[in-house]
Formats: C-alpha cells, structure tokens, sequence
C-alpha cells in the first residue's frame, strides 16, 4: 500500500528535501540543476506559444516580476503609404554602453542597404551551387510559415498588396519558399540549438548534423533570414559568440545572411540588438530594422507579453490592419527581401516610394 504522509513527514520533506524512510540518493529527485532545466524548459515552451489564451500567462508567475507590459500609446490609424515613421528612442539608461559604428542600433533604416562584401559572398554561393531563387529562414517561433511570410505562397485575397503590388515579381520569383519548413527554425530555438546537433530533424538530418547545417544542405539558399535573438534573452552572454558562428556558418556556404533588430526586449536592456547591429556593421550583411518600424503602433505592435506580434491579416491596404504588428513584419521582410535580392543582382528596388530614412 502507497506510505501515508502525516504533516511532520511533510515538514521534514521541506526541510531536507527528502522523504523518510528515503535513501540519500532519493535526493538527486529534488536536484536544484534539474529542477531549473525543466523551468527553462517551461519557460520556452510558454513563451513560443501561439495559442492567445496562453499569452500573458506565466510560469509560476515568476517571469511576470522581470519585464514590463509596454504602456498604450495615443495612436492615429494611417493609410500604410510611405515606410517614413516618426518613432521613439530608448532612454539612455536602456542602451548598452557599447556603441555600434556608425550609429546607434535604432538609427538603422527599417530597409538594408546591400554591401559589396555582401555581392562577393553572393556570387561565390552561385559558383558553388546555391540557388539563386532560394532563401531560408533561422529562428524560433517567430521565424515559422504560420507567423512569417508562409501566406506569400497562398494566392489573394489571403493577402493584399494595395500599393506595394511592385512586390508580386519578389513574390513569384521565391515562390515555394515562404511556406516551406526549415529545419534551421522552431518554437524556443535559440542561437545555441541552432548549432546544436541534439535540435537536428532525425528524418532530415544527417548524424551529428546542426540544424543550421542540414538546412544550408537541403536548401542550397543564397538568402537567409537570421531571425534569431528573441529567446537568448535567458542567456545573453552567449548570444554573440553563437551568432559569430552562424555568420560565418552561413558565408562559407556562400549563403548571404539578413540580420534583424527584434521588437521585444525580454533580456531589459535592448543588448541582444545592439549586440545585431553591430555585427551587421562588421560583416557588412543586410540589416533589417524592425524595431523601428513597430514604434508608432499601439503597444509598439507587441501584446501583452511584451514578446509576440500583435496579429491581423495581410491587408496592406487597409489602414486598420497596419495598425498590428504582423503585417508591418510580413510587408517589411519582403520589402527587405526585394531589395537585398535587386542590390545583390545590380538592379535598383522597383519602389519608387523606397525609404532613404
């Protein structure tokens, strides 16, 4: 029959961390490393959730203690015309003391500008095979077709251009590519699981493969999304050295990375897209701005949680709908991808409205 308890065996329980009658190697059941991977663990699992109820809600309610919810801000709707946003700086107590050359990381414009470092890098990925209608994307939740640029490979009226109709050509051109899986993205990935084997598909990957490696090996891309960062926010010391890897993982393949500056700030003190920017500027890669394109939106197009997108449709031409965070992220990344695919092809931006700012 199953021991019963009596409240002095419990007290003995919180005081030891064992039960009576237990051996001393009973206690290796309330070792504290255990017991804070599986926090982790929970931790990353709540907060790549998609589900909306699920959002706001912590973990033992700890998480809710380190991060403030953003404050609603006065906010006027607007026909989405031009890309031209006024937008806020952070306090200078949020900025890192490191300072990016040859500005600071919310100075960058929203749209890259393509580097000829970035050509030599393109064009020898060409004379090794790569794909020059092919990109992947690497990340977490975030970086998946359900929440980024999977709609691109439907058909309208899923998704509707308005004015940016310029940006059908881009569309055709990587069709198949916005809705496919990569095996360099999932829920909780960080920069670490990137390159780490024990994250690789086993139905896809080779043995002792990274997940970074088996999707340069499938996919051949000459365009990758490095979407990565919003989850390294539980360890940010190990963010730049894992992401120098990834760089240079990514450039011998001859694969051109696209870096991006996040709109969350889970790790307090906006390091991780200092940290972005500044590596942007010595590898001379692309850099997308994100964060600045969020600031005018409410909540500056984040939820409660301070970490997802506000979601609507693709409507680009409904000043409602870019009043959320997901379609400025899915408007903006293919503008990005426009423009970093023309300036590596010696082709202007078909956009005549393109922001200089």
């Amino acid at each position: 029959m199953p021991r019963r308890v009596n409240l002095p065996d419990l007290a003995l329980r919180q005081s030891t961390g064992r039960m009576p009658g237990r051996p001393d190697s009973a206690r290796r059941h309330f070792h504290p490393v255990r017991l804070g991977i599986l926090f982790a663990f929970l931790v990353l699992v709540q907060a790549c959730s998609s589900h909306p109820a699920m959002q706001g809600v912590y973990v033992l309610g700890v998480l809710a203690v380190v991060r403030d919810t953003p404050t609603p801000t006065p906010f006027q709707p607007r026909a989405p015309a031009r890309l031209r946003f006024p937008f806020s700086s952070p306090t200078p107590t949020d900025i890192p003391t490191a300072t990016p050359a040859p500005m600071e990381w919310y100075e960058y414009p929203v749209l890259p500008s393509v580097s000829d470092r970035a050509r030599e890098v393109y064009d020898r990925g060409l004379a090794l095979g790569n794909n020059p209608t092919a990109f992947s994307v690497i990340g977490d939740c975030e970086a998946i077709p359900a929440r980024f640029f999977g709609v691109f490979d439907s058909k309208p009226p899923n998704y509707r251009l308005g004015e940016y109709a310029y940006l059908q050509p881009t569309i055709d051109r990587f069709a198949g590519n916005f809705n496919r899986i990569s095996r360099a993205a999932h829920d909780s990935f960080t920069t670490s699981s990137v390159l780490s084997p024990l994250w690789a598909h086993p139905g896809y990957c080779a043995a002792g493969e990274t997940p970074l490696d088996c999707e340069l090996r499938i996919n051949r891309p000459s365009i990758a999304f490095v979407v990565v960062g919003t989850m390294d926010y539980l360890n940010p010391p190990r963010f730049e050295p894992q992401m120098r890897l990834i760089l240079d993982t990514l450039i011998a393949h001859g694969t051109v990375p696209i870096l991006y500056l996040k709109a969350s700030n889970w790790e307090g003190n906006w390091s991780i897209n200092a940290t972005v920017a500044r590596l942007a500027y010595e590898y001379q890669m692309p850099l997308w701005n994100l964060w600045r394109v969020v600031q005018p939106l409410p909540w500056h197009g984040l939820r409660a949680d301070g970490l997802h997108l506000t979601w609507w449709y693709n409507y680009f031409d409904d000043p409602y709908a870019m009043t959320f965070g997901f379609p400025w992220r899915n408007l903006t990344g293919l503008q990005t991808l426009d423009t970093v695919w023309n300036g590596l092809n010696g082709f202007q931006t078909h956009d005549p409205a393109a922001p200089s700012n």
